[in-house]
């Protein structure tokens, strides 16, 4: 079996989270998939960042939403590096991606831009929202989808096959056999989140999961010895 090690925001155990020096330091990793979150701009930009608003992770404040691309490109997102848009790390680096989408909004700016540059074969498109899973299903025909669960029982094996995803990702922490069982019944690939530890680690191998999402890329190393 092929485990996959996916980039949580790049390798944000060790870099400033979703920067192109993030994306740009998993490739070198090694890491398999570069895991990242889209949020749309004021003037309808595709920008790479994980919260609603700046105030965490860029020395500005206020929400993504209210700001123009300038405005945002205005920001220090750590480091010195600017929060940057999707097309720029699909040519900063070549490895594939995981694109998290927060609403239909977005899932139909990435579906125009997934047409444009034909990016079904390198971008799967992730969600915690079914709506915004499904969308994109419709909008871009044979692209890859999951469905995330943070908090979840068996039921996110229901909801995943009710908006055709054929993978679940799913929170360690909550993770049960039971809820595996059921997953592979439905022939679902299931990827574990977040795996920062050895210990996350000999779990997600045990439970034969297919892959992990991890900060920090010493994790592609010594997966391939856990058990």
């Amino acid at each position: 079996m092929n485990f996959l090690t996916i980039g949580h925001r790049g390798v944000m155990g060790v870099e400033p989270e979703n920067t192109l020096r993030s994306f740009v330091a998993a490739e070198h990793a090694g890491l398999d998939v570069i895991e990242l979150d889209l949020h749309l701009s004021k003037d309808g930009a595709l920008v790479i960042i994980h919260d609603e608003d700046v105030d965490r992770t860029t020395d500005g404040s206020g929400a993504v939403a209210d700001k123009t691309l300038a405005e945002l490109r205005a920001l220090d997102a750590g480091r010195g590096e600017r929060i940057p848009v999707f097309e720029e790390v699909l040519d900063a680096v070549r490895s594939p991606l995981q694109a998290e989408i927060k609403n239909v909004a977005a899932a139909r700016a990435l579906a125009q831009l997934m047409h444009e540059r034909d990016l079904v074969d390198r971008v799967e498109v992730s969600s915690f929202h079914d709506e915004a899973v499904a969308e994109i299903a419709r909008l871009v025909p044979g692209v890859r989808t999951a469905l995330i669960g943070s908090r979840y029982s068996t039921d996110i094996v229901d909801r995943a096959l009710a908006v055709g995803a054929p993978t679940l990702c799913l929170n360690i922490r909550r993770i049960t056999l039971e809820v595996v069982e059921r997953a592979r019944e439905a022939d679902l690939r299931i990827l574990g989140w977040v795996v920062n530890t050895q210990e996350h680690l000999r779990l997600v191998r045990a439970l034969e999961l297919d892959g992990a999402t991890t900060d920090h890329p010493d994790i592609k190393r010594t997966g391939r010895f856990t058990a």
